[in-house]
């Protein structure tokens, strides 16, 4: 029987030296372990698509929608129905593409979206916060903060998700969104501001609310703001001074905004699917 019981584990002890050396392609890691596999850099590679689309367009159409977290089948059907359409040039995914900051969930997520025709961005959320999530979306995505300038409009996209970091980093960047007045100033005569979290709610530093709303008025040629988080369409002039914040509703009601820029102003519509 010792012998036995010898020789068997041997024989696991080798099998499981196999499986080590032959199967490390099966091995499932930490699911807070940022390794990342398939593409990077997504917003960058986008905003290239996006910039160059857009050159010399007098009229953009563009969607907004956001937290996609957990819904993974409504977020298809979406993807689906957009790519159904031909008049739209890009979306901006308004954050928490994650419910636990699962390193997986950011990579589902950004395959699902990769399958739309048109480029899309995406911003960080809340939830995107979470453990390891921002280091898995710095390297999936980018830098949370950025811009990009579409048919002489240009998107000025924010991290505003104050309360996950504790109020430890300049949240919103005052110094970002400073610079983006006057970087590139010639090749832009409006602006649209995007973030997750809007003004006044919980999670923003509403410490310096006002001040916010200081610098996204100075932006030249302010049409109006976006944000997501509140899981319901809502739109709202926070400050009482003119700026229209339109926030997306949760992908898993199925509807997102539609926005149609043109030389003269903008209109918009929200669209079921």
């Amino acid at each position: 029987m010792k012998r036995f019981i010898h020789r068997l584990l041997s024989a696991l002890c080798l099998l499981a030296s196999l499986w080590l050396i032959q199967g490390c392609d099966m091995i499932d890691y930490h699911p807070y372990d940022v390794r990342i596999s398939g593409q990077t850099d997504v917003n960058a590679t986008n905003i290239a698509r996006i910039e160059a689309n857009c050159q010399g367009k007098t009229t953009i159409r563009f969607v907004t929608m956001g937290d996609t977290q957990r819904w993974y089948d409504a977020t298809r059907d979406f993807v689906s129905h957009l790519n159904q359409r031909d008049d739209v040039d890009f979306v901006i995914h308004g954050g928490d593409m994650s419910d636990f900051g699962v390193t997986d969930e950011f990579l589902w997520q950004r395959d699902i979206m990769n399958r739309l025709r048109v480029p899309y961005v995406a911003l960080l959320g809340n939830h995107d916060c979470i453990a390891t999530g921002e280091e898995t979306f710095r390297k999936v995505f980018g830098n949370p903060n950025f811009s990009f300038i579409a048919g002489g409009i240009k998107f000025v996209c924010l991290n505003t998700n104050a309360l996950e970091f504790d109020y430890s980093r300049p949240v919103p960047d005052f110094q970002f969104m400073a610079d983006e007045m006057t970087h590139r100033r010639e090749e832009f005569d409006r602006t649209i501001v995007c973030m997750h979290i809007p003004p006044f709610d919980g999670e923003f530093n509403n410490n310096v609310a006002h001040v916010f709303e200081r610098y996204v008025v100075e932006y030249p040629g302010l049409q109006f703001c976006t944000a997501a988080h509140v899981h319901r369409q809502q739109i709202k002039d926070f400050f009482d001074d003119g700026t229209l914040y339109y926030m997306s509703d949760c992908i898993d009601h199925r509807n997102y905004y539609l926005f149609t820029i043109t030389p003269e102003g903008y209109t918009y519509e929200v669209v079921y699917f």
